[in-house]
Formats: C-alpha cells, sequence, structure tokens
C-alpha cells in the first residue's frame, strides 16, 4: 500500500465524528514521549511465566495454555483474550498493574489461543472464530465455573469474546455481567488494509502449503512474512514515539507465530462474522476502545458496534495504532478500572472503591 494511501487511510480515520447514540464517549489523550526516552526500558515483559499455570483442554481436544492471578476465591473473575499474532502476554500491562490496583477483589485469567503463545495448535478447519468463541467456554467452565465474570477481548480476541456472546447467550448476563473489547469488529476486515494484503499472491501460495504440501511451507515462510510482518508493524502503533522496547516484544510475538497459524487465521478474520452477538450484549454493559489510528480494525468498525450497544461506553484513543492496550496501557487500564466498577454487583464496586480510596491514602 502506497504513503498516499496510509494518509489518506489516516486522514479518513480522523474525519470520523464521534458517536452520539452510546451511554458514554470518552477521548483520551495520546502522550509523546520527549527527549528519545524510552519509558519502558527495562520492563519485564516475562511476569506472567511466574503465575499460576494450567493446562485447558478444548471440547476437540486441542490444549490451552492458561495462566491466573489473584485469589481463586475473589468475587470477580476478569478473563483475557488476545489478539492475531499475539499471546496472552499482550496484556502484560493489564496484569502487572492492574493486579496492583484491584488486589484480593479480583482474580485475572489469561490463555493463550489455539496455535498462539504455548497452546497447541489444532486441525486446519478448526482455526475459526466460532472454534475460538468455543475455546473461550471450555476456559471459562473450567478456571470460572462460579462467580460473575468480565471477558476482555482484543483485536481476534475481541472476535472471540463476540462469538462466545453468539454461540452462548444464556451466560449474558447470568455469568458474564461486563465485556470489554479493545480494538475489534463485529464483522470481516475485508474493507481494511489487512484485506487488500489479503489478496497478496505471496499469502494464497502459503495458503495453498500450509493446506496441501506441509513440507514446503518452511520455503514460503520467508516470503509470508514479508508480506504480513511490515503490515503488523506499520499497523500496530499509531504514535512514532512508541517505547521501543513495546515494539520489539509486540514484534517478538509475531515472529514467534506459526506461518500455520498466521496464514489460517487470516482467513478467518477475513470472512468472520458475529454480528449476532450484538443483540446479546444490549443487555451487557459493554466498553468499547480503539485508537482513532488503528488500521487492522478502525475505528468506524467500533462505532458500528457501539451504536448498537446502549449500555455501552465508546474510548476514542488519539493517536493509537492497533496495539492500543499496549501503546496507551494506562489509558486503557483506568478504562478497565472504571468498567469494572461499573459492570459488577454493588457489593464488588464498594469494595473496589475503598480499597482504591485506601491506595490513595497511603500513597
Amino acid at each position: 500500500m502506497s504513503d498516499n494511501k496510509n494518509a489518506r487511510w489516516l486522514a479518513g480515520m480522523a474525519g470520523l465524528t464521534a458517536v452520539g447514540s452510546v451511554a458514554g464517549i470518552s477521548v483520551a489523550r495520546s502522550l509523546r514521549r520527549r527527549g528519545g526516552e524510552d519509558p519502558y526500558a527495562g520492563e519485564d515483559f516475562t511476569t506472567l511465566d511466574a503465575d499460576r499455570g494450567y493446562v485447558v483442554t478444548a471440547a476437540d481436544g486441542v490444549p490451552l495454555a492458561v495462566r491466573e492471578v489473584g485469589p481463586k476465591d475473589a468475587r470477580l473473575t476478569v478473563l483475557f483474550a488476545h489478539g492475531f499474532c499475539n499471546s496472552m502476554g499482550s496484556f502484560h500491562f493489564q496484569r502487572a498493574r492492574l493486579a496492583e490496583r484491584w488486589g484480593d477483589q479480583v482474580r485475572m485469567v489469561f490463555y493463550d489461543q489455539r496455535g498462539h503463545g504455548r497452546s497447541s495448535a489444532g486441525p486446519t478447519d478448526s482455526y475459526t472464530v466460532p472454534q475460538l468463541g468455543q475455546d473461550l467456554e471450555s476456559v471459562m467452565r473450567v478456571m470460572a465455573p462460579r462467580g460473575p465474570v468480565v471477558l476482555v477481548g482484543h483485536s481476534m480476541g475481541g472476535m472471540t469474546v463476540l462469538s462466545h456472546a453468539r454461540q452462548f447467550p444464556h451466560n449474558y448476563p447470568a455469568r458474564v455481567c461486563g465485556v470489554a473489547i479493545l480494538a475489534s469488529a463485529a464483522q470481516g476486515v475485508t474493507r481494511s488494509p489487512l484485506g487488500e494484503v489479503l489478496q497478496n499472491p505471496a499469502l494464497e501460495a502459503a495458503k495453498a502449503a500450509v493446506r496441501f504440501a506441509p513440507g514446503a511451507v518452511s520455503a514460503g515462510r520467508g516470503a509470508a512474512k514479508a508480506v504480513i510482518g511490515p503490515v503488523l508493524k506499520a499497523a500496530s502503533f499509531g504514535d512514532d514515539a512508541v517505547s521501543p522496547s513495546v515494539a520489539r516484544y509486540v514484534e517478538k510475538m509475531t515472529h514467534n507465530t506459526s506461518i500455520r497459524t498466521t496464514v489460517e487465521f487470516l482467513h478467518a478474520l477475513e470472512t468472520h462474522d458475529e454480528a449476532g452477538a450484538l443483540p446479546v450484549l444490549q443487555h451487557v454493559p459493554t466498553l468499547i476502545a480503539c485508537g482513532d489510528h488503528d488500521l487492522l480494525t478502525p475505528l468506524a468498525k467500533s462505532q458500528a458496534m457501539a451504536r448498537q450497544l446502549p449500555k455501552s461506553e465508546l474510548v476514542i484513543v488519539e493517536g493509537a495504532g492497533h496495539m492500543v492496550h499496549m501503546e496507551q496501557p494506562e489509558l486503557i487500564n483506568e478504562a478497565l478500572e472504571r468498567f469494572v466498577e461499573h459492570a459488577t454487583p454493588s457489593r464488588l464496586v464498594a469494595l473496589t472503591r475503598h480499597l482504591r480510596g485506601k491506595a490513595k491514602r497511603n500513597g
């Protein structure tokens, strides 16, 4: 895609108006680094590795890697589903910061989607968004069999949450009392720059190799990565001043994702349609957040969802790209903290506010 086309796309995103039909809209401003400083230099992105680890077996037998932090008897479980070519580690800043703020009132559960991170690969025909929704149900049944749950999904993880809502509507709001969807879309991404990339012959060749000639995958890996890698890298962040440490970590997650997982889920993202989840979520408090420089799941996708969800709050992070929760983690963390207070049972809300006030007094 040409630089001029990128510029026109970003200009179009910047020109979009705020949605007026949702319960709450907030615009968070991006804070650029000054003097070339890296605010996350030396950041340890392996925090989740030290948390309690489990393996949950999906309905079709695929082992999924799971991590947990917080008391097992916490009043609320917040369950996170990560995005395409990422791993649970993409929620590093949420795990590190929110665990401190929520204390022993909230348990957080993270897992690697099939074919990502430490989770096993599945059959080729299982790399679909509906299957990811079923995987989420498997994780929730094992890790949070009782009590209220808030689901948080980024990118493909947001699609996972939407698919779960469509397939398991009886859980909303009986079990799932809140949903946060970050940089995602209810329907396919064919009209985004990623959709255009999907038409590249190198990707078509890689798809064919994955399905029909597995031995040739290694040979085509470089060509496919050469097409996908720059797009994901360019679209991950909207601010050129993003922390180099964060950028390297995101690039590492992308590099560590197998070419088979990459090309199979690309097709799933292109064609998915989970709009049927939106009527279910009309009865559940929902947070929708997106950067206004997101090229992969453009802001218009989030705005379209928000218009159909009367109980939603739309948070637009100015200057941020697709990895909004890593590019501007404090803004997203504040939104999640505020959202959990709003969405969860009143007793938990009171306790959370008490803990926050205590922390401020002690700080």
